[in-house]
């Protein structure tokens, strides 16, 4: 019988305290890395002096905005919003139909574009679509593709009351040569 040169190691043999050391190894190593996270990464560059501030990527809020709307002791009432890059500068509009919380009847709506204030806390208003004394109600608010789209009931003459509009519209505004366009409607329907 031959005996192999090299004598029998005690590690070529599994052993119970081989499987519990290397376990305990491992559990020691998912432990540690569970401690050693890296730093959360930050997509901030440097500033310069000449840099412009990048574009809100919010619409401006309705809060505390001083809207063009003559009250009385009553207090503005902001009934419908939407939200959008009016002017294409890649940062959000906020298009707000609002009216008197009168106690009684329907006061009528005006339509405000709001913008960002840069050094204040609210929004102001850069443009009114529909001022309240034109007598109209938006029942629908929207916009899509820049374009600002809007439901409209309204009264055919003077002497109709404003309980009863007679008359739906639809209008739509887009902002073109730094103002807003209101294009023609297809035609007022009678309610």
């Amino acid at each position: 019988m031959q005996y192999p040169a090299v004598p029998e190691l005690a590690h070529t043999h599994t052993r119970p305290i081989h499987w519990v050391a290397t376990a305990t190894a491992i559990a020691g190593v998912v432990a540690l890395s569970s401690l050693l996270q890296p730093k959360p990464a930050t997509a901030a560059q440097a500033t310069t002096a000449d840099a412009k501030p990048a574009p809100a990527t919010v619409a401006p809020s309705t809060a505390d905005v001083d809207f063009p709307l003559d009250c009385g002791p009553e207090q503005a009432l902001v009934v419908k919003k939407a939200s959008g890059d009016l002017d294409g500068d890649g940062a959000p509009e906020t298009v707000a139909v609002v009216h008197c919380d009168a106690p009684m009847g329907t006061p009528p709506d005006g339509v405000y574009v709001l913008t960002h204030n840069p050094g204040h806390t609210h929004a102001r208003v850069v443009a009114t679509l529909i001022d309240p004394k034109a007598r109209n109600t938006v029942t629908g608010l929207t916009v899509t593709d820049g374009a600002v789209l809007a439901t409209l009931l309204g009264y055919s003459t003077p002497d109709v009351p404003s309980c009863c509009p007679d008359v739906k519209d639809s209008a739509r505004w887009q902002w073109k040569d730094d103002k807003f366009v209101r294009s023609t409607s297809a035609g007022a329907r009678s309610v």
